[in-house]
């Protein structure tokens, strides 16, 4: 699904933002990404979305060799990923319906399709009758299931989250983790980017953890700071 061989990578101001990581991550895992800030987390997931290039090393995504992919191949490798940001990214001047359907439109669904599928997943997230509001109109907590449902209309194979929980209170961190586990659940792989250690500590899910650039923890079920 995701793996990375001997990964680096070098900014142009001489930064090593992560050095020769090497793990996968397999069909169906959940694994959060951990670490401090600035050790090299949001690299990584900009590495796995091609939003960045690898300095040295192989990342192979859904069994293919992603390290070279020409620019006009990555919107295709993106469709299999669903991804999920701390400040939501909606379209402020469009409904949740509308911000939902957007994300089918770009890959050319049928408006049949959209129909369908849309109403389902914001079902599925809890958002059933939102479907009409502006996101200024909803609660933090309530833009991240939106994002969420987003993420997941496409039935991409993977969830990308990169710190999902940072800009919401507990109780609503809470009832967003609960739904990747959920989605998890139905055979979705999921990567989370995190600092919540709480979150970490209970959900008792495979855990990768980067210190200074380098995966010094790779833990199945351990906690934020397990030991080795």
């Amino acid at each position: 699904m995701i793996e990375f061989k001997n990964v680096s990578k070098i900014y142009s101001t001489g930064t090593e933002a992560v050095h020769e990581a090497s793990f996968k991550i397999d069909k169906g895992d959940f694994a959060f990404l951990v670490g401090q800030s600035g050790s090299g987390k949001s690299t990584l997931i900009k590495l796995i979305l091609k939003e960045e290039e690898p300095t040295e090393g192989t990342i192979i995504i859904n069994g293919k060799d992603t390290t070279f992919l020409k620019p006009r191949r990555v919107p295709y490798l993106r469709r299999s990923m669903g991804v999920v940001f701390q400040d939501f990214r909606l379209l402020s001047d469009k409904t949740v319906y509308d911000n939902v359907a957007f994300a089918m439109n770009i890959v050319k669904a049928t408006p049949r399709h959209i129909r369908r599928q849309v109403p389902m997943v914001l079902s599925l997230v809890g958002l059933s009758g939102k479907a009409k509001v502006y996101p200024d109109e909803l609660s933090g907590g309530e833009q991240q299931r939106v994002a969420l449902a987003r993420a997941l209309v496409n039935n991409p194979s993977m969830i990308i989250a990169d710190e999902p929980t940072g800009n919401l209170d507990p109780d609503t961190a809470w009832d967003i983790m609960n739904l990747l586990n959920d989605i998890n659940m139905r055979g979705t792989t999921v990567v989370v980017a995190t600092h919540a250690k709480e979150i970490v500590d209970k959900m008792k899910k495979r855990v990768i953890h980067i210190d200074k650039g380098i995966i010094d923890r790779d833990d199945k079920k351990g906690g934020y700071d397990s030991e080795v």
